[in-house]
């Protein structure tokens, strides 16, 4: 069973299932995110949505490029976590299936492509409770408590 964070389900609510990866990118003591101004302006893990078709490691490259403009080396994954959302950009209530990678940091690219986003780098400590969700909080704190 995956674990659930966030708002509990709605029984009455239909909602379409909506596979992510996302990445801790730590590089010493900070964490590279995303600030993603629009519709809630919040902190986030660099990450998104697997397109049809897609693998999802590529899909990782591809969302963190997009939304911090840095290159990555993926290490390994560390787990999954779904949450039920209303994404009020896609008019759309969905079940996020989240999938957690723990990467390094390799090259800045570029500035971020997504409309929107901007890339922060931040204190660990800090990201512990300035992320968006609880679901990203938990994973962070589940790969502070790996070794390194």
């Amino acid at each position: 069973m995956i674990r659930r964070f966030g708002e509990p389900v709605n029984s009455t609510q239909r909602y379409t299932r909506r596979p992510g990866v996302y990445a801790i990118l730590r590089l010493g003591d900070d964490i590279l995110t995303t600030h993603q101004a629009q519709p809630v302006p919040e902190f986030q893990l660099p990450g998104g949505g697997i397109d049809p078709g897609e693998h999802p490691i590529a899909a990782l490259h591809r969302e963190v490029i997009e939304e911090t403009g840095w290159r990555i080396a993926i290490t390994r994954r560390l787990g999954v976590f779904r949450r039920f959302t209303f994404m009020p950009e896609y008019e759309l209530w969905a079940e996020k299936v989240c999938t957690i990678y723990l990467a390094r940091p390799i090259r800045a690219l570029s500035a971020p492509t997504e409309p929107g986003h901007t890339a922060v780098w931040m204190p660990v400590r800090d990201a512990l409770t300035m992320l968006g969700n609880d679901g990203d909080r938990a994973m962070l704190a589940r790969a502070l408590r790996q070794p390194r």
